[in-house]
């Protein structure tokens, strides 16, 4: 095949699982905005609970989206290799993991759930909705994680369409039941609650009939295996790490824009909700590199994942150029269209500038992550989200320090985290990919 063929094969590759892993990724968020929307209309109190909840519950399932990262590249490793069997079977042994991890979490978080949301400083009333929520969504924790690792599985065995299909179904069941639950039986804040842990274990369950199939295919085991259980929580607890670092890097700069005052922390959010509907796409992409180059490493096929790194590279690049455009022209709008306020609209412009200009080291900075995870470096990837951390708090202090507040406060925040840190992030991981020791071959 020629260089041009093997380009264009490659590109389809990459859209193959990076658009249907992009229409899942998008349809998890839905979940919580259909609650919000539902919920909002019972009143502001129980829609107040409802956000303490979900800030509660989104940190967890956060810190534990380790178990489709760590999955992924394990299963394409071995689908790479020729042994298809195996790599079924490591996927499973990544659910039952997430099964036994979920079921922890949930009786621990069960337990707590007055003293998580005491924390937040609540009214009586609005405690008692929080509360309410929260204990009962602890009941389909386990499935959120059962979820993430089958989505891992699935990857892994190059197929994003499926996870899209039952994000899809999981979505619709969810806004089905919360309405019927909600208003139909009036069980107010507790029917959405319901509604979303049903909607949840229903994904399990479909799930379970997918992977079910492909065990009786490739004949794979279907018990947990320990060393496969080891294998998991042994890389899983390296990427716990990493997105510890990176779930730490967001707090803290949330905590300085608090300091700054409310309207500098509502211009933060804008901004940073900017960023995070950009990286939906991104993170498609770094799940497209993680299941291509898995597989790669699995077929011991090291040029191929050299293509692999620089094409998604160029694509990560482009697409933060792109976007980057696209909010540097809208910037004096973008705070209009969120508010309707002219004044915040003018606070958080610079720091949509600042944004717009790091788009395109963004764009390859999520890339990089999601060859290294593909590779299964996570050793490395929890160090390097330590070392990232090291001129990001000095530069976060310097700013808390000096007092900086409105337009020019928001501007310097957005430099020490799309400045500072992304490009500590594109240093380490870049430095990382210029070198071999990430490219071992075969099975692990």
């Amino acid at each position: 095949m020629t260089v041009a063929g093997e380009g264009r094969r490659l590109n389809r590759d990459i859209l193959r699982l990076a658009v249907p892993a992009l229409g899942a990724l998008v349809a998890e968020p839905l979940f919580l905005i259909v609650d919000a929307a539902l919920v909002g209309h019972l009143g502001v109190v129980p829609l107040a609970g409802l956000g303490i909840a979900a800030a509660v519950l989104q940190t967890i399932v956060g810190l534990m989206i380790f178990l489709a990262y760590s999955t992924t590249p394990a299963v394409a490793r071995r689908f790479g290799a020729g042994d298809p069997s195996r790599a079924v079977s490591v996927g499973i042994d990544g659910m039952w993991l997430a099964l036994g991890a979920g079921a922890v979490l949930a009786l621990l978080g069960w337990l707590t759930t007055p003293a998580m949301v005491a924390a937040f400083g609540p009214g009586p009333d609005v405690a008692e909705q929080a509360e309410t929520y929260l204990g009962l969504s602890m009941g389909g924790l386990p499935a959120m994680l059962i979820v993430f690792a089958a989505t891992g599985l699935l990857r892994g065995l190059q197929d994003t369409v499926t996870p899209l299909w039952i994000a899809g179904l999981g979505f619709a069941a969810n806004a089905l039941l919360n309405w019927a639950l909600i208003y139909g039986l009036g069980w107010g804040i507790a029917g959405s609650a319901i509604g979303t842990v049903i909607a949840q274990w229903g994904m399990v369950a479909a799930y379970v009939i997918v992977v079910g199939r492909l065990a009786r295919r490739h004949t794979a085991a279907v018990r947990p295996q320990r060393e496969g259980v080891r294998g998991s929580a042994r890389s899983g607890g390296w990427l716990f790490l990493r997105t510890v670092s990176l779930r730490l890097a967001l707090l803290l700069t949330v905590g300085v824009a608090t300091g700054m005052g409310p309207e500098e922390l509502a211009g933060w959010q804008v901004a940073f909700t900017i960023f995070s509907t950009a990286a939906f796409a991104l993170d498609a992409l770094a799940i497209a590199a993680q299941a291509l180059v898995g597989k790669g490493l699995g077929e011991g096929d090291v040029p191929q994942v050299r293509r692999v790194l620089r094409r998604t590279l160029a694509w990560g690049a482009w697409f933060g150029v792109l976007v980057g455009a696209l909010v540097g022209l809208g910037s004096p709008w973008i705070g209009l269209l969120f508010t309707g306020d002219e004044r915040l609209a003018a606070l958080v412009l610079p720091a949509l500038v600042v944004l717009a200009i790091a788009q395109p080291v963004c764009g390859v900075v999520f890339v990089l992550d999601g060859v290294l995870i593909g590779a299964g470096d996570a050793k490395y990837l929890a160090i390097a989200g330590g070392a990232n951390l090291v001129p990001f708090l000095p530069a976060l202090g310097i700013l808390a320090w000096t007092g900086a507040s409105g337009a020019a406060g928001l501007a310097w925040l957005a430099v020490a985290f799309f400045g500072v840190y992304m490009c500590a992030r594109l240093l380490t991981l870049g430095w990382r990919v210029r070198g071999t020791q990430w490219q071992r071959v075969g099975v692990h």
